[in-house]
């Protein structure tokens, strides 16, 4: 087995943004259900124009959240296969995509639109989000149900459009 992620970026770090190489199928993750039923998180991720999402709003219908970061490889190799759940599920299931970068939406937004034109990019500037769900490699994607209760943590990329992640997404609290 093998398992790629990335560490989180610290103020100051500069890296270089990565690349799409090979094939991310061949990737695992772990799921954590530890903190199943709890409920979401009391934060906001803002847009580029500044708008803040509460994220404990978002009731009513179940909903992915990913965080991911332009300097992560694996998380962007992910970006396609999130899309194309966008694409499917799009309608009854909501997709938070919550960058990780220190930098603006002005960065991360031109970054993510040609990769994932259908993902709303957020922005999680203070880290506060990454910190609530302890997270210490990225991608690492949370789902809740549409009563806005923790279902699964999973850790790493993970091809959103195959078998696997339809299981992953079938189930409930």
């Amino acid at each position: 087995m093998l398992i790629a992620g990335c560490d989180r970026q610290t103020a100051g770090e500069v890296q270089p943004q990565a690349k799409e190489t090979g094939d991310s199928a061949a990737l695992d993750g772990t799921v954590d259900r530890t903190r199943r039923g709890s409920a979401m998180p009391s934060i906001s991720v803002s847009d580029a124009e500044g708008k803040d999402l509460a994220l404990a709003s978002l009731k009513g219908q179940p909903v992915l959240i990913n965080l991911w970061a332009t300097w992560c490889a694996p998380c962007v190799a992910e970006l396609p296969a999130l899309n194309r759940l966008a694409e499917k599920r799009g309608k009854s299931l909501r997709i938070v995509t919550v960058s990780q970068d220190m930098a603006k939406l002005e960065t991360v937004t031109p970054f993510l639109k040609p990769k994932a034109p259908l993902l709303e990019p957020w922005l999680d500037p203070e880290g506060e989000l990454g910190t609530f769900y302890d997270v210490t490699v990225l991608p690492t994607s949370i789902y809740y149900d549409a009563q806005g209760r923790e279902v699964w943590r999973y850790v790493g990329p993970l091809e959103w459009d195959r078998d696997k992640a339809a299981a992953l997404l079938a189930e409930t609290v």
